[in-house]
């Protein structure tokens, strides 16, 4: 029996998909997890009534998290997945032959059962890959028992009023940088600026805490209904540069990285610049967390490509 899906993303807003079919519906110990197909999307699945991911624009969302990280990067030999059952973010990072070792942290072992036996366009069988590792567990513990160090960092992540709630917090992102790289680069989505305003502005004022280069990127992700943003996060790497935008193309090429579905050299540069069409909305709650140039002079919410002065510590 089919009927409308619906998704509230705030009290006074609400989107769906008409003739939606639950296929599958389980209580895990941490989360209620449903899948679902629709004509619009296709199958997709939702944590506690959420929108996760689709297999009719999965790509939009993983190339975005994925790649304006991993290719700004000189040389990505290991990544890790917080979150990230579905193994779509696993499945982008295949695709760099340099990367050795992909760990995936995931929480909830029947996201990966249920998305793994549903949804197998999205991990297009990542986990089966030897350079992936899955660990189920608290991404949080995984973290601080660590030993080893990682270029790449993907939060694909429930949002923070969530069970990972305790990840999207300075006290995490300095335990977090003890694993990474110097030059190691952190990606992770924000939300609609149009219904989570309040949240990004918390997010992006915590990342630039923690880390001197910070980076909004912007697309339209149909499942969730809005415009979306995506942040990077360094304390060397910026994918936002002149210089890196002009370096993906030949990386795309030198790395072999064939039958990308969205992004490319030129959705890189606008991934940045699209991030603009937010100023109005976010710009009084980001004012505190606002880019700085050299002299300390505000540039613009959120900031602009053409800003190279990276984020400074307060």
């Amino acid at each position: 029996m089919s009927a409308p899906l619906l998704f509230h993303p705030a009290p006074d807003a609400v989107y769906g998909f008409p003739g939606a079919r639950r296929l599958v519906s389980v209580d895990s110990p941490f989360q209620h997890i449903a899948v679902w197909d629709t004509p619009q999307l296709g199958r997709l699945f939702t944590l506690d009534g959420r929108p996760m991911t689709s297999t009719g624009d999965e790509f939009i969302y993983h190339e975005c998290m994925v790649h304006p990280a991993a290719l700004t990067h000189p040389a990505p030999r290991a990544a890790l997945v917080l979150g990230g059952g579905d193994g779509g973010a696993a499945r982008q990072l295949l695709r760099h032959r340099e990367i050795g070792r992909i760990v995936v942290a995931e929480l909830d072992a029947e996201v990966v059962r249920l998305t793994r036996t549903h949804l197998p366009e999205v991990h297009g069988g990542a986990f089966d890959d030897p350079r992936v590792e899955l660990v189920i567990g608290d991404a949080a513990r995984f973290v601080e028992t660590a030993a080893e160090h990682f270029d790449l960092v993907v939060f694909d992540l429930t949002p923070p009023d969530s069970p990972a709630a305790g990840l999207y917090t300075t006290a995490f992102y300095t335990a977090l940088k003890r694993v990474m790289t110097p030059d190691a680069v952190l990606s992770l989505h924000l939300g609609s600026p149009y219904f989570h305003a309040s949240r990004i502005a918390a997010l992006l004022r915590d990342l630039r805490a923690a880390f001197r280069i910070v980076r909004t990127m912007g697309t339209f992700v149909p499942l969730y209904g809005s415009q979306w943003l995506m942040a990077t996060a360094s304390d060397v790497v910026d994918p936002a540069a002149t210089a890196a935008i002009k370096v993906c193309g030949t990386r795309l090429a030198d790395r072999q990285i064939e039958g990308l579905r969205f992004y490319d050299t030129d959705v890189h540069a606008g991934l940045f610049a699209a991030a603009h069409a937010a100023r109005d909305k976010l710009g009084p709650l980001l004012a505190s967390s606002s880019c700085q140039s050299e002299t300390g002079s505000p540039s613009g919410l959120p900031c602009s490509p053409d800003d190279q002065s990276p984020r400074r510590n307060p």
